[in-house]
């Protein structure tokens, strides 16, 4: 098996446009700011840009990644790694902003990297992995 990635489509492409667009407005701000202001505050306009463009990269760096070990849930805070056989199954709830991954251990946990809004994609999306899922969610026999 060849390793499948899935990342939303415009909920991708949306926060590493608003960063690239932060940083360049607050370096120009930085730039144009009156004479009187110091290098310590220009220094802090740039560094309050690079902030907000961190944290939209959080936000925008979300996927699904299956391999022949297992899936790789990256979310905005945290990276989630299983190994099929913890993963009972895949859902994604009518107006549900992303699917969410049913597991072993009774817990569930968010997909990110799938995003709703992302329409057909997102369904076929979800479709593709519930069938991996299904296929070698189940433990080998012993």
């Amino acid at each position: 098996m060849t390793a499948a990635t899935w990342r939303p489509h415009w909920p991708r492409i949306i926060p590493y446009v608003l960063a690239a667009v932060v940083v360049v407005g607050m370096v120009v701000l930085a730039v144009a700011m009156p004479s009187n202001w110091g290098l310590g505050d220009r220094i802090g306009f740039v560094v309050i840009g690079l902030i907000v463009a961190g944290i939209l990269h959080m936000l925008g760096r979300s996927r699904v990644v299956a391999d022949d070990s297992g899936l790789t849930i990256v979310n905005a805070l945290r990276t989630h790694e299983y190994e099929w056989a913890e993963v009972l199954g895949v859902t994604m709830a009518e107006g549900a902003p992303w699917p969410t991954l049913d597991l072993a251990d009774g817990s569930v946990v968010p997909a990110m990297g799938i995003q709703a809004s992302d329409g057909d994609r997102a369904h076929r999306a979800v479709a593709e992995l519930a069938a991996m899922v299904r296929a070698r969610g189940e433990a080998a026999e012993a």
